[in-house]
């Protein structure tokens, strides 16, 4: 238990510094990458939940779903508020 929590920490400050270390002109494209990783992973649950046969394992699926879902829509709303930052003001 103790090797996979440390392994989660030194995953978290890595994913940190790596994140934090991305220029603004890229924070765009890396967003509409993981939307489409983020995707993967909705079809993914709904696969895995389709197949349940259980009731905690069809709980667990569906809240799978719903959080991947949530994870998707906002990342296209995140993307989207990047992009409008970009776009010139109209006159």
């Amino acid at each position: 238990m103790i090797d996979l929590l440390t392994i989660f920490v030194l995953a978290v400050f890595v994913g940190f510094e790596v994140v934090s270390k991305v220029s603004t002109i890229l924070h765009t494209p890396l967003m509409s990458g993981a939307n489409a990783i983020h995707g993967v992973i909705l079809v993914g649950a709904i696969l895995i939940t389709g197949q349940a046969d259980g009731g905690v394992a069809l709980a667990l699926g569906l809240l799978a779903v719903f959080l991947a879902t949530v994870n998707v829509v906002g990342g296209f709303v995140v993307t989207d508020r990047m992009l409008e930052m970009f776009k010139g003001h109209k006159r």
